[in-house]
């Protein structure tokens, strides 16, 4: 079987707390964030060699024992009506499996839970949910309604997840604020740093992050509303 894996990483340990991971990413996103990092990844990657699925199975295989599971992201995962396919094969290994995603696809992503085919879920919420501010940010004219109903599903069931949002300078503090009100009583949240290099968007390149110590007051403010706050990449 064929899918669109554009890239692997064999081994991270900062992509998912606690845990020796493989990256596999596959091409394609529905969004064209403008801070970006993985522009390759938003097209088809027509470009980019498959990596096939056959090596990689054969390289997880080998490291039993010292990779502790798989991520797949993208691009955007939950694109792709196969991915069920691609994460039952990827189970026989066995591996914790772990899924990025914008959350625009709701019924995949209930599918994916419905079926036992992820264990953690890392689910980046890109602004509050407002249409205009949402599509300004994401780049795409998504209904926030579908991000909506994955943060209501994640919220709902028995599963390991943080949601997560790159603390752009276009978002100000209210921004983030409103997303932490919304996913109130999530588990985690996640405050990443942005970083102004190599965006899909070169425009970006001239905004300067915000300095630590504001996203860190951030994540105190929103801990009033998640059980778990913390900042990467900061």
């Amino acid at each position: 079987m064929n899918y669109p894996i554009k890239g692997f990483n064999p081994s991270t340990f900062i992509d998912w707390d606690g845990s020796i991971a493989s990256v596999i990413y596959l091409a394609g996103c529905n969004f064209r964030c403008p801070y970006c990092h993985s522009s390759k990844l938003t097209g088809p990657g027509d470009a980019i060699d498959d990596v096939p699925l056959d090596r990689i199975i054969e390289f997880l295989e080998g490291k039993k024992g010292w990779i502790d599971g798989v991520i797949v992201a993208g691009g955007e995962p939950t694109m792709y009506s196969r991915l069920p396919e691609l994460l039952t094969r990827l189970r026989q290994l066995p591996l914790k499996l772990k899924l990025d995603t914008n959350g625009s696809f709701p019924e995949m992503l209930s599918e994916l839970i419905q079926r036992d085919l992820i264990d953690y879920v890392a689910m980046d919420v890109k602004a509050p949910l407002v249409n205009d501010k949402y599509q300004r940010i994401s780049g795409s004219d998504i209904d926030v309604a579908r991000i909506s109903a994955s943060i209501d599903l994640l919220l709902s069931k028995d599963l390991d997840y943080e949601f997560r949002t790159t603390v752009v300078p276009m978002l100000e503090r209210n921004d983030i604020l409103a997303i932490s009100q919304r996913i109130a009583g999530a588990r985690r949240y996640i405050l990443q740093q942005f970083d102004p290099r190599d965006t899909l968007d070169p425009d970006l390149g001239s905004l300067k992050p915000y300095p630590p110590e504001e996203l860190k007051l951030l994540a105190s403010m929103c801990a009033e509303f998640v059980q778990q706050t913390s900042v990467r990449g900061a």
